[in-house]
């Protein structure tokens, strides 16, 4: 018997290295995803994905910068295929950092509209959160609201609320005007803006929510999602959303997104997955978890989003408030805005 082992020995550890081969190919790789998204709202995302596909996901959560600053020091080593953000300007630091890679996909250039996605294809907008004016229904008719701009006049004198400059929400907002108007008129108003605050600017949005539902302010700057969180919670709260300018380039948005990095090394299977998330049920659940709006103009966004209403939205790519951010940060800080 020994004898005869020996015989087929080869031929036995061929063919248990022949299975082993095939069946490592039927279980694909484990995709790394580096995400600024919480995980609360992105892990449902995640194993919805590999459910339905087998594919393996392990993700890092973090705040944006710590996570560019990790790619950036891993350089061709690391092992992350995707970065996922909550905010265009951070997606295009790292695109401009050369941390991310361009993609060809005609999935997701048919799927994302142009204005949220990166022109060189190097990530695309998945969900929108607009940056839009809340008001006391109490203290405030919404026909004596109107654009950013109007929030510096002297309407608004000690009645103004606003989130802290530092939160890159305010610093992509601020860019875009400077987009839309330009640096002398957008100094202007935001020179407004701080002459009319009722108090120092908040750390978070509902913080300053709560602010105007308790009488210290009559409107304020937020993410609609924050709203849709808060209201969900206190519909008391006589609060609501008023869309900014209509008469003009519509409500700035902003996009909870995604892109491959430079050193994927499964770049095709981090493609499959964006891919994946543009389509019409994936785009329905990762916008609802958050209470956001889908990137895709054809899927409805969550019953409670919906009943807010239609709004006009700016046309502007989405990038710009990568490409302004530092200048818009500089003017923050030059007109006093902390």
């Amino acid at each position: 018997m020994a004898v005869r082992f020996g015989v087929f020995a080869p031929m036995l550890g061929a063919l248990v290295l022949a299975l082993g081969v095939a069946g490592c190919a039927k279980q694909p790789s484990e995709l790394v995803v580096y995400s600024a998204r919480n995980e609360q709202l992105i892990k449902p995302i995640f194993d919805r994905y590999s459910a339905e596909t087998g594919q393996k996901i392990r993700f890092v959560t973090d705040d944006a910068g710590p996570l560019i600053e990790r790619l950036n020091a891993e350089g061709a080593n690391s092992q992350a295929d995707i970065l996922m953000t909550v905010d265009a300007g951070e997606l295009w630091h790292a695109a401009d950092l050369g941390l991310m890679q361009p993609v060809q996909s005609e999935v997701l250039s048919k799927n994302i509209p142009e204005s949220l996605r990166d022109p060189q294809g190097r990530w695309f907008g998945f969900s929108i959160r607009a940056r839009t004016i809340v008001y006391s229904t109490e203290r405030v008719k919404p026909e004596e609201l109107s654009d950013y701009a109007a929030l510096g006049s002297e309407r608004w004198k000690g009645k103004l609320c606003l989130r802290t400059s530092k939160k890159v929400y305010n610093q992509s907002l601020v860019a875009m005007l400077i987009a839309e108007y330009g640096e002398p008129k957008t100094e202007e108003i935001v020179r407004g803006w701080v002459a009319n605050l009722a108090a120092e600017p908040f750390s978070n949005d509902t913080l300053l929510m709560e602010a105007i539902a308790a009488g210290q302010c009559d409107v304020g700057l937020v993410n609609t999602y924050y709203f849709g969180r808060l209201l969900r919670d206190k519909p008391e709260l006589p609060l609501k959303l008023f869309w900014a300018d209509q008469a003009g380039q519509g409500v700035h948005v902003n996009i909870s997104g995604a892109g491959v990095t430079a050193h994927a090394p499964r770049g095709e299977q981090a493609k499959k997955f964006l891919e994946w998330l543009s389509q019409p049920e994936a785009q329905s659940f990762f916008a609802g978890q958050n209470l956001e709006y889908p990137a895709s103009p054809s899927i409805e966004p969550d019953p409670i989003v919906k009943a807010w209403g239609d709004f006009k939205r700016s046309p502007m790519n989405v990038a710009q408030a990568g490409e302004l951010q530092a200048t818009a940060v500089k003017l923050m800080d030059r007109v006093g805005y902390r």
